[in-house]
């Protein structure tokens, strides 16, 4: 059957090309946040070929699957699908598909399981360090003090979410530039990019030889900073912005000539003091419209026997 085949030659083929595309492109660190939503409708893409090409490669192998597939559908859909001779590939290509979707699975679950046993470290961290007083109950959302020398602030996602600013933070960091870093990791917050991060990083952990869970993964790394720093910086200015980024990183290193694990800081800062001109509102239509065709094209693929079959 050529469906299926066709599906994985497109997922691959949107694997390849579409990260060298948004790589090529100049237009991701202007908009981060039409990017997050570009990267996603390519990994979705990506996903859902190999969902359709299991799913098809199922019923092509096994009547039972067939008949749960296609169901009430016209007898001339259902031949449109039925492949002269299946083999062996037809049954090994839905195997091999439908366990890597339960690998798939099982690394999010992991990382979902970590990122919470992380979560609950830190926070008996906080309640080792800063103790709730005799008769306080912990509030959703409320800010935490923490008593501590290097300045940092960071948001702590979970039922009961906690924005903990560190003493050093408050000492260093007057004003709006305060305002800011607390703007910035509420818009962490807001956007939920904790889940946005916790399936890139399943995806690249379940999958290293993959390249395009890679750059995801690391895109949305880089993405969401920039979102955010964008979501502070309408509210209280990108000088202002930048200015507590470079106080609140000064002591760790960043802008040294050695790399370290907060290379991006420096970039980030430099971003916002020379900002690129944003996109028009038309051009950010446009793209959100064409990364929403980008996982429709599989569908459309997967339909084309069908739709053959009826007209």
């Amino acid at each position: 059957m050529m469906v299926p085949a066709a599906l994985l030659l497109l997922g691959a083929l949107t694997a390849v090309v579409a990260p060298r595309l948004l790589a090529r492109a100049e237009w991701p660190d202007r908009e981060p946040v039409v990017a997050l939503w570009v990267w996603q409708c390519v990994v979705a893409a990506v996903l859902l070929c190999c969902a359709l090409s299991m799913t098809l490669s199922a019923a092509a192998a096994w009547q039972a699957v067939r008949w749960h597939v296609f169901g009430p559908a016209p007898r001339a859909v259902v031949e449109s699908y039925e492949p002269g001779t299946t083999g062996p590939w037809a049954a090994a290509t839905a195997v091999a598909l439908a366990c890597g979707g339960l690998w798939t699975a099982a690394m999010l679950v992991r990382e979902v399981l970590r990122a919470r046993t992380r979560r609950r470290r830190r926070r008996s961290e906080l309640l080792v360090r800063a103790p709730l007083l005799p008769g306080e109950e912990p509030v959703s959302g409320r800010l935490v003090l923490l008593e501590g020398d290097r300045p940092d602030a960071w948001w702590l996602p979970g039922a009961a979410p906690q924005l903990v600013v560190t003493t050093a933070a408050l000492r260093r960091l007057k004003g709006r530039r305060l305002d800011a870093v607390l703007a910035h990791e509420q818009g962490h917050a807001q956007a939920r990019h904790d889940w946005l991060l916790h399936c890139s990083a399943a995806l690249a952990n379940g999958f290293p030889q993959v390249p395009v869970f890679a750059a995801f993964r690391d895109e949305m790394h880089r993405l969401v900073e920039l979102a955010a720093d964008d979501m502070a910086s309408r509210r209280f200015g990108r000088l202002t912005t930048a200015l507590a980024l470079v106080e609140l990183n000064e002591d760790r290193g960043v802008f040294g000539p050695s790399p370290t694990p907060q290379a991006h800081v420096p970039q980030r800062v430099h971003r916002l003091l020379t900002p690129p001109d944003r996109l028009t509102a038309m051009r950010r239509l446009r793209l959100t419209a064409a990364a929403v065709l980008v996982p429709v094209v599989p569908v459309l693929v997967a339909l084309v026997p069908g739709l053959r079959a009826l007209g």
